[in-house]
């Protein structure tokens, strides 16, 4: 079967699945989809505002939060670490990284450390949620 008839049959996500998750990976969506949404405002929205402020820390917050709960879910290698840990490693050493730049007002440095860690943390590693056998594809393609 091609790869891509495995995408042929998308439908409403189904929400249930979740429910039917452990504690530690419903915690983890949840911070993986708020980050996502937050983030998306935090690179598009207005600089420099209270609001960034606010929602920059938000956004550092769920984004440990996302890290350090995958750091106990270890399904798809067997009981152990895989290389998607290691998002959660570099996530972990940016999010202060992307505080004190912040707090020193090194704008370039903080903006870039927060769209790399969007693209690589967020984007990348959740599209390997979508690969077959996996929570995501099976909610939304399964």
């Amino acid at each position: 079967m091609p790869f891509l008839s495995y995408f042929t049959h998308p439908h409403w996500p189904t929400l249930s699945l979740i429910s039917q998750q452990s504690l530690v990976i419903q915690i983890h969506l949840l911070a993986a989809v708020a980050a996502f949404v937050v983030g998306a405002i935090q690179i598009f929205g207005p600089k420099g505002t209270m609001m960034h402020r606010i929602l920059g820390w938000t956004w550092v917050i769920f984004m440990v939060t996302v890290a350090i709960s995958s750091l106990w879910i270890k399904i798809i290698n067997h009981g152990q670490f895989s290389f998607i840990h290691l998002f959660s490693i570099v996530t972990l050493i940016a999010a202060p990284m992307l505080v004190y730049a912040a707090r020193k007002h090194n704008v370039k440095r903080h903006s870039g450390i927060a769209i790399r860690l969007y693209a690589g943390a967020l984007l990348v590693a959740g599209l390997f949620t979508f690969f077959p056998g996996r929570l995501m594809y099976t909610m939304f393609f399964g």
